[in-house]
């Protein structure tokens, strides 16, 4: 009986010492919504400038970027305490010029438990997306899932100079 004390504390230390290993979780474990920015004529990627893209209900309707910041894509993040996400893009190229557009995301949430030393991170599915058009011709969901997978799955089309 003695003899299986030793052991019994080494074990329980290589369990503790493992519990607190974070070195298996992979880089991202947030399930982020990823959209590129493409022209409408072309289809062809494009960065933008002069654009800021703030959450709407969002607490202090939270500004993921500004307009003095060039973007070719964007992280949406979705809540997911409830089903819907509103995105404002807003096109300011001067003092006296502003252009925006809404995009509208609604979807379903999914708790995934990724391990024990990662935890739980939220998946969603997208089931559809509504948007105004002064300046973005089309949003497209290339694939619904949103994952931790660090992937655009969201293509806006905007409308450019040489539509």
């Amino acid at each position: 009986m003695r003899s299986l004390l030793p052991i019994a504390v080494i074990l329980t230390a290589a369990a503790l010492t493992q519990s607190c290993n974070t070195s298996g979780c992979t880089d991202n474990q947030s399930a982020l919504p990823l959209a590129g920015y493409y022209s409408s004529s072309s289809g062809a990627e494009i960065s933008v400038a002069d654009m800021s893209v703030r959450g709407e209900g969002a607490p202090g309707d939270s500004v993921l970027y500004g307009p003095g910041e060039t973007r070719s894509e964007v992280y949406l993040p979705f809540r997911s305490n409830t089903d819907r996400t509103s995105w404002i893009f807003t096109y300011e190229p001067d003092e006296a010029t502003s252009v925006s557009d809404r995009i509208d995301f609604t979807y379903t949430s999914t708790p995934h438990f990724a391990s024990e030393e990662c935890g739980a991170m939220y998946f969603y599915r997208i089931t559809s997306v509504a948007h105004t058009s002064n300046l973005i011709d089309s949003v497209v969901i290339t694939d619904s899932l949103i994952t931790n997978v660090n992937e655009q799955r969201i293509r806006i089309y905007f409308r450019t100079a040489d539509n």
